[in-house]
């Protein structure tokens, strides 16, 4: 069985944190997001190869991380674009890099900003016991977040209706991005894109697919971040520290409180701040200031500020009101 993960996107959502750097590369704990996956599996047998597709912008970026981490199975698969509108579409992009690379197999596919709390391994052992195109479903308990994304309706565990991001959920199931294909539905690909069916997110196709042949769902309880905005980014952190912090050792505090669900990293100075449920990226400095819920990215300095949902790119100075 082979897998891919997904990690051709350029998350304007999470500008300017995301501008020069993969969302998957955001740090959750001593991990990151994208590493929590390949961890997992690095270590299930049943997974020969992992393809990472991602775009040319970002390919020196993964080149670079893979080079540096202990895993032996990802490699990448690269996307010709270099921004967001140059994009071929999720489903396009995946039959794109199953041609290139000459995949032939059962197949899984994650996206690489999905934080879930199964084990994949466990999800596999669904799919292998039904040999069926199966996906992860869970509840996000609210028909607001349902109308993001593709919502499942079931009958026991199989997909009798998906609807992609409907404008009226009649439930809150829904779809995560993470699936398991067998070679015979991927070869139905080809005949999806040849009809002009929608070549964007993989859930068009998985609604096309479970009307041609039976689709399982395997529904989790726990915890689900999409990482795709600074509050699901935040919340995620918080849902890995569960009310606690992680502060570098290399961090130096000086009349600093830190608060919960703070992620501070190497090389920080905080002077006479307050911190809450925030992160705070290498060799930033913050002089009296109040920061809550709050993304500062590294190099930046800020003095006599509070913020509160503020996202601060690199190496940006802000000092009384001013900035550059």
């Amino acid at each position: 069985m082979k897998a891919v993960v997904l990690a051709g996107g350029y998350a304007t959502r999470m500008w300017p944190i995301t501008k020069h750097r993969p969302k998957m590369f955001l740090p959750i704990g001593e991990s990151t997001v994208i590493d929590r996956i390949f961890s997992e599996l690095e270590a299930d047998d049943r997974i020969e190869e992992v393809y990472v597709s991602t775009n040319k912008r970002f390919a020196p970026d993964f080149e670079a991380h893979l080079a540096d981490s202990e895993f032996e199975k990802p490699q990448l698969s690269i996307e010709e674009t270099t921004e967001e509108d140059d994009k071929f579409g999720v489903v396009g992009a995946l039959a794109q890099l199953i041609d290139r690379e000459n995949v032939d197999d059962d197949l899984l596919v994650i996206a690489g900003d999905n934080l879930i709390s199964f084990d994949i391994a466990e999800f596999l052992d669904d799919f292998e016991r039904r040999e069926a195109p199966t996906l992860a479903a869970y509840d996000v308990g609210s028909r607001e977040k349902a109308t993001s994304y593709g919502l499942v309706e079931l009958e026991g565990d199989r997909v009798v209706d998906f609807q992609e991001k409907p404008d009226d959920p009649k439930s809150t199931l829904v779809s995560i991005a993470c699936y398991a294909f067998p070679q015979d539905s991927l070869s139905l690909l080809p005949t999806y894109l040849e009809d002009g069916n929608n070549p964007d997110e993989p859930g068009w196709f998985v609604q096309w697919l479970q009307n041609r042949e039976a689709t399982y769902a395997f529904t989790f309880e726990g915890a689900w971040f999409d990482i795709g905005t600074p509050e699901s980014y935040l919340d995620a952190v918080a849902w890995h520290l569960d009310g606690d912090s992680l502060v570098a050792d290399s961090a130096t505090l000086e009349d600093a409180t830190i608060g919960e669900n703070v992620h501070v990293m190497d090389g920080v100075t905080l002077t006479g701040t307050d911190l809450e449920h925030t992160v705070i990226f290498p060799d930033a400095t913050v002089r009296n200031g109040d920061i809550r819920r709050s993304i500062i990215d590294q190099g930046t300095h800020i003095e006599d500020l509070d913020l509160a949902g503020a996202l601060i790119g690199a190496h940006t100075t802000i000092t009384n009101g001013s900035k550059r």
